[in-house]
């Protein structure tokens, strides 16, 4: 079984493209910043997490997705590698993207890039207003 689950922040806007051919088809690339459980000093408080989907998934992330919202993601892990102009071998670590939900309100995410605030939900990880969640949640699946 190849499934991974992560919850991080966007570190900029997604990159969208989209396909050559009769039916082109939106390919977006973003990075997840992931928070670790526990650091080292001097090591960053973070992982960087390249990340990319397909179709409308793609489609929905060009449309909502901005640098510092936070996302939940479901997806795969691919590997590849390719030669650079150097001549040097270059190993990649992808995750396909196949769900993608938001995990606050947009209010939410606007406060923290307004304030600073590094976590405006509540210790257990929720939105402070059950009701904001409701109505602010959506779903993309492939």
């Amino acid at each position: 079984m190849n499934k991974v689950i992560l919850m991080g922040r966007l570190t900029r806007d997604p990159e969208v493209r989209y396909s050559q051919g009769e039916k082109p088809t939106a390919v977006a690339r973003y990075t997840l910043a992931v928070n670790k459980a526990f650091k080292k000093e001097g090591e960053p408080d973070a992982d960087f997490i390249n990340c990319v989907t397909f179709g409308r998934n793609a489609e929905f992330a060009e449309k909502y997705f901005v640098q510092g919202i936070k996302l939940i993601i479901a997806g795969r892990i691919q590997t590849g590698s390719y030669t650079n102009r150097e001549g040097v071998k270059v190993y990649t670590t992808d995750i396909v993207v196949e769900e993608q939900e938001f995990t606050e309100s947009k209010a939410a995410s606007s406060n923290k890039k307004a304030t600073g605030d590094a976590d405006a939900s509540n210790s257990m990880g929720e939105e402070k207003s059950p009701e904001s969640k409701s109505k602010t949640r959506r779903k993309t699946t492939k």
